[in-house]
């Protein structure tokens, strides 16, 4: 019994450490590299080609661009022919909202979101705030969403870590 519960947690733990990888890792970079981006919002540490733009300064990117709000980006309506957003949907506070202001600054706007076989992103509760219901990474419109269970309790309380 003991064991079948070791080799269970060993299959889980490897699971999702393979799932994690090829979702954040390969998926994330083959979308990266499909073209140049003239807008990569909420960059952190990746260079889109473009404008990379953050409301913190993770590390030095060329054409980097310090934002104050990203409900209100210091660009034109349609400025962008195509906008990328990965991976940070998933912990503002209002994705429709963020994802209103997307489509006014670009053309054309691509969301990278957790798919749900990723678990262990779709489940970290002390960074994300969503749950996108969809098994794909790519997203050219908004995917439905659900709150993250117990996520604005955990980070009112711990506060939200994000990486830097």
């Amino acid at each position: 019994m003991l064991v079948d519960l070791l080799i269970a947690g060993v299959l889980i733990t490897f699971y999702l450490i393979v799932a994690h990888f090829i979702s954040y890792q390969l998926g994330k970079n083959r979308i990266l590299r499909k073209q140049k981006w003239d807008l990569n919002i909420c960059c952190g540490k990746t260079d889109g080609g473009g404008i990379n733009a953050d409301i913190v300064q993770h590390k030095e990117l060329p054409g980097f661009r310090l934002v104050d709000s990203i409900y209100d980006l210091p660009f034109e309506d349609g400025e962008f022919e195509a906008v990328l957003c990965s991976h940070a949907i998933e912990h503002v506070d209002d994705p429709k909202r963020f994802y209103a202001e997307l489509q006014r600054v670009g053309r054309s706007v691509t969301l990278v979101v957790p798919p749900l076989y990723d678990l262990a992103a779709v489940l970290h509760i002390m960074e994300h705030r969503w749950i996108f219901l969809t098994f794909r990474k790519e997203h050219h419109t908004l995917p439905a969403f659900v709150r993250l269970p117990f996520a604005e309790t955990f980070q009112k309380r711990f506060g939200q870590r994000n990486r830097a």
